[in-house]
């Protein structure tokens, strides 16, 4: 019998998340994508959501060092969303 369940499972906690309001250039709707950024206990792990509908949303889950993390942190108003080039 294990005495902590817990113990063996991962640690991921939520840093910050962000939504990210835009203009869609394709269908020219208003849209609002969202990330958000994990931490484990040796890495961060981005995750991109371009907004679109259940059935067409595109995301993905980049692995960031410390340093890429301390730079989406700080991103300004007009940079969100570089994450997606």
């Amino acid at each position: 019998m294990e005495k902590n369940a817990t113990a063996n499972k991962p640690r991921i906690e939520l840093v910050r998340s962000r939504t990210v309001p835009f203009l869609d250039a394709e269908t020219l709707a208003f849209r609002t994508a969202r990330e958000a950024l994990f931490r484990t206990e040796d890495t961060f792990i981005l995750y991109l959501s371009d907004g679109r509908p259940t059935p067409a949303v595109e995301e993905r889950v980049i692995k960031l060092s410390a340093r890429e993390a301390l730079i989406w942190l700080n991103e300004g108003v007009e940079e969100a969303g570089s994450f997606w080039d």
